[in-house]
Parts: C-alpha cells; sequence; structure tokens
C-alpha cells in the first residue's frame, strides 16, 4: 500500500475520481454563491399583496387568495364586490405571484381562464403593466385586491399579510 498524500492520490486517481472530486468542489462553491444571493433577496419580499386603504382586513389565508384570483369567490366579508387585478402576463412579480400563491405557472392560470371565457362564465381579472398601475386601480377602487413588487411604491395602498 501506497502512502501518498491525499492530494497526490487525487492526482493518480483514476478520471472519474477526479471528475467526481471536482464536480463536488464546484457544487459547493456554488451553493455558497446561490446561498448568500438568497439570504440578500430574503430583505425584499418578492412580492406585496395589497388592498384599498378602507378595506379591514389586515391578512388573507392563500386559499382565499386563490378563490378571489380565480373568481371563485366574489365578495369580501362586509358585502362589498372583489376585484382582483393581475399584472403583465410576463412580469416577474406576476411568476413569483402565480407560482407561490396560486401554485400554478402563469400559462396554467391563462389556461383556466381561456376555458372559463369559452364556457361563458368569467372573464379574468384586467392586467395592468405596472406596479404603479396596481396600485393605482386598487386605491380607485374599494374591493380591489392586487400583488405588487415589493420594492413598489404603495403611497396610501394597505399590505395585507398572506397567512
Amino acid at each position: 500500500m501506497s502512502r501518498r498524500s491525499p492530494s497526490a492520490r487525487l492526482r493518480h486517481a483514476p478520471l472519474g475520481r477526479r471528475t467526481l472530486a471536482l464536480a463536488l468542489a464546484l457544487g459547493c462553491s456554488w451553493g455558497l454563491v446561490f446561498a448568500r444571493g438568497t439570504a440578500r433577496a430574503e430583505s425584499t419580499p418578492a412580492y406585496r399583496v395589497i388592498v384599498h386603504p378602507d378595506n379591514p382586513s389586515t391578512s388573507l389565508t392563500r386559499d382565499f387568495l386563490v378563490d378571489a384570483f380565480l373568481k371563485r369567490t366574489t365578495r369580501w366579508g362586509d358585502g362589498e364586490t372583489i376585484r382582483p387585478v393581475d399584472q403583465r402576463a410576463d412580469s416577474a412579480v406576476r411568476r413569483r405571484f402565480s407560482e407561490s400563491v396560486l401554485q400554478r405557472s402563469v400559462a396554467a392560470v391563462k389556461s383556466y381562464w381561456q376555458q372559463r371565457i369559452f364556457s361563458g362564465r368569467e372573464l379574468p381579472p384586467p392586467e395592468l403593466d405596472s406596479d404603479d398601475a396596481v396600485v393605482g386601480y386598487v386605491l380607485k377602487h374599494r374591493g380591489a385586491l392586487g400583488y405588487v413588487s415589493g420594492s413598489a411604491k404603495l403611497e396610501r395602498a394597505k399590505v395585507v399579510q398572506v397567512q
């Protein structure tokens, strides 16, 4: 049995072991890079759910949001009509909201609405072009419900917690 140092054994190891060792080292390095990036990203939320300032809600369940954005629920607790509003289909905030709250891709939500429209049941929420447009819509309509990026200027719109 030879008494080589660990680095010497690695240099003389078959190609498969060297490749595996290199892959593990690179994987660990990339893991640290992504972990650092994720820690920074968590300081600003990916999205915030907002309502009109007169809305008495301070928190909403994920199930309620799903039902409101898919228009299965149409009224707030006080009887006001829920008026959900979406962002553009290609926006990053819509993708994050759809995946984390609705637990569907944007394409799957679009498909849902195409089926509803075809059957004559309902129209999807309006799609607006920006955070500012969503905030404006929410401030204009008492029953409005929207989402914006974590860095959006909210003016008087009220942020509600998602449970």
